[in-house]
């Protein structure tokens, strides 16, 4: 198991020994408040776009849900003829950056989250680690009414009209301490100055988002099999940054038989890792299986059955009243 890992499960344990990683969190944060301090007192610069920005983040490090609350959020927006934009710092992509993500990008170049995001909405979007370059770069291919950033909450250099943070009530806050000794990116006093939205099945917030599981669906259909059965035994190869929420999903599924194979955020996964001993077929997140699409391609004799799982985010009417009424403070109306 990866040093990664091994402090990801820790986390998720809040195991004891983590106190010990206690001097680096103080160091964190010294840093964490000093390069924010840089920002606001204008020592470091920061980039106005000249469209509003709608920040959609979290303050823990791994899953919170973020990526399906945009997706979704962006499908309303383009119901409403609001011409939506997104960029990304597009993590796990080689660039060259910054770049513009379509259905035929790969994950490899741009990210595996950029890939599935454009994938399902067919939203103009862009990547890069310098998100004004990003921006300027979506702005001189189409026109723009609204720039959605998926996560760079903690990014300082980008001025936003809105913040949305995404909690998941069932991983929750942890030991609420700062990174390494816990996953806090920010102090929990961070929720008190945006728009929290809970996810969460059972609500407790008006403010709130669930994850409805879809039909799963075949990736390869070439393979031996076309009929999905909750009852056989699956390979669950994940590569998240909660993986037990997916564990959680397989099992409101039905499946209840299978050998988890768990690998680090943004893997670059080999054929290798989809080659196993026994009981062949493999069932996985969307997210992963955007990466495994480019694998397919590649070794056309690979006709393991690998299952997908989707999922959709479902979001109070709260959420909607609230998005219109932000959206409109900052000059953007509705049809």
């Amino acid at each position: 198991m990866s040093m990664a890992q091994t402090i990801q499960d820790a986390w998720n344990k809040q195991a004891a020994w983590l106190v010990l990683l206690r001097p680096l969190s103080w160091l964190y944060r010294f840093g964490f408040c000093l390069n924010q301090g840089l920002y606001r007192t204008g020592i470091k610069k920061v980039y106005t776009a000249p469209v509003p920005v709608m920040v959609i983040g979290n303050i823990t490090v791994g899953g919170s849900g973020k990526t399906p609350l945009l997706i979704q959020l962006v499908k309303y927006l383009q119901q409403h003829n609001i011409r939506v934009g997104v960029i990304s710092r597009g993590y796990g992509g080689k660039g060259d950056f910054p770049a513009l993500v379509t259905t035929t990008s790969e994950p490899d170049q741009v990210g595996d989250e950029p890939c599935l995001i454009v994938q399902a909405t067919h939203v103009p979007m862009a990547v890069g680690p310098n998100r004004q370059a990003a921006i300027e770069l979506l702005l001189k291919s189409t026109a723009i009414d609204l720039i959605m950033s998926d996560d760079g909450l903690q990014h300082w250099a980008l001025a936003r009209q809105l913040e949305w943070i995404v909690l998941d009530q069932n991983r929750g806050l942890g030991n609420e301490k700062l990174l390494p000794e816990g996953y806090l990116r920010e102090p929990k006093s961070r929720l008190n100055r945006s728009t929290v939205i809970e996810h969460t099945k059972i609500a407790r917030a008006q403010r709130n988002m669930h994850l409805e599981i879809g039909q799963p669906y075949l990736l390869n259909p070439n393979s031996s099999t076309n009929t999905f059965d909750a009852k056989q035994y699956f390979n669950a190869v994940v590569g998240i940054g909660f993986p037990q929420r997916f564990y959680q999903t397989l099992n409101k599924l039905g499946v209840n038989q299978y050998q988890a194979h768990e690998f680090p955020d943004h893997h670059d996964y080999e054929i290798a890792d989809l080659t196993f001993d026994h009981h062949d077929v493999i069932i996985t997140t969307e997210k992963d299986a955007v990466k495994f699409k480019t694998l397919l391609k590649q070794h056309p004799e690979f006709n393991i059955p690998i299952w997908v799982v989707p999922v959709e985010a479902v979001l109070s009417s709260d959420c909607y009243d609230l998005l219109r009424q932000q959206l409109q403070q900052v000059g953007i109306q509705f049809s």
